[in-house]
């Protein structure tokens, strides 16, 4: 066999978040396949000590559980486990959760299209499968479709969905380029990811998986943290723009958002401005008065379309992890 043909496993390592996944931790830890080199649990200040039962009960010599003496979140627990991945020169991390609601069964799923040099970042998405979806509780079902159209623009990915699905993989070449400190670390951790991702210029892709829901119980609490999600969502849409389309690089698209923006505004405020006037007196407005506030709408979306069609377009297609040297990080 012509040994130029096969194809090199590349070194995979797994990190599995551990807070308050005490009845669940050690079940996903044994469905990891063997393609996996190591797991990392990262016990994320755990009241259960999920840590120290992983620590106690676990033979499996691919095991290395890491503590925090503060909880972090998610994100800060992903990014430890990131870090001392990097550090054992493993190629490739997949993230899964300690609930249980991820198969680890799909790892090489989730790997393939990075390995292959498709992609530089993988996360799942539970919407594939319609027949799956009905299973999924309406409320969460409808949070999750207003969070993906947010993420859409903020992020830039207008071809994902699901942008809370924690279950992803990633290049080392690309982790090591994230800004570890800046990545938000609690629920908003995985849209974050996907907005630095995006400033990166990585190529991300959806792997389609079912959804599933045991006994865990969320702590995610939507009434406290829609704010939060808003707020942060259009920090990182303002930021993604001056990143994208004034500092980095200038295009037609550059001019069409604030011509848009402007003259949206100026007939909205001249018409309704005359409106109210009219209401008041009686007197019908002019037809030039109307046609300098409408023509200023019409010209303002048509120019909004053409940035968001231009935006939709500049999606990143060519996969970062084989470049030598890593951009500069944008604060």
């Amino acid at each position: 066999m012509n040994n130029n043909n096969l194809q090199r496993m590349p070194r995979m390592a797994v990190v599995i978040p551990s807070y308050k996944v005490r009845d669940h931790v050690l079940g996903v830890i044994t469905r990891i396949g063997p393609e996996v080199e190591r797991i990392y649990v990262v016990d994320d200040c755990c009241p259960v000590r999920s840590g120290e039962l992983v620590q106690s009960e676990c033979t499996d010599q691919r095991v290395v559980v890491l503590r925090h003496e503060q909880n972090q979140g998610v994100g800060g627990a992903v990014m430890t486990g990131y870090g001392a991945a990097i550090a054992d020169g493993l190629e490739i991390i997949i993230k899964i959760d300690g609930d249980g609601q991820m198969d680890p069964a799909l790892i090489s799923r989730f790997v393939a299209p990075i390995a292959a040099g498709e992609a530089d970042y993988t996360k799942g998405n539970r919407f594939f499968d319609l027949e799956t979806v009905r299973t999924m509780p309406g409320l969460r079902l409808f949070g999750n479709a207003v969070l993906s159209l947010m993420c859409k623009l903020s992020s830039g990915y207008w071809n994902l969905f699901d942008p809370t699905n924690g279950y992803t993989a990633i290049h080392r070449d690309v982790a090591r380029r994230l800004p570890f400190d800046r990545i938000s670390r609690r629920y908003f951790f995985e849209t974050d990811m996907l907005f630095r991702l995006n400033t990166l210029r990585a190529v991300v892709a959806d792997v389609p998986m079912d959804a599933r829901y045991g006994d865990e119980v969320s702590n995610l609490r939507i009434s406290k943290i829609i704010g939060e999600f808003m707020f942060k969502h259009a920090r990182n849409f303002a930021k993604r723009i001056f990143y994208n389309y004034y500092l980095r690089d200038m295009s037609l698209a550059s001019f069409e958002l604030p011509a848009g923006i402007g003259l949206l505004l100026f007939g909205v405020v001249f018409g309704g401005t005359h409106w109210l006037a009219a209401a008041q007196s009686g007197v019908p407005a002019s037809s030039g008065t109307v046609m300098l506030s409408a023509m200023p709408v019409i010209l303002g979306v048509q120019l909004l379309l053409a940035f968001v069609g231009h935006d939709i377009a500049s999606v990143p297609t060519r996969p970062i992890h084989d470049k030598a040297s890593p951009p500069l990080l944008l604060k």
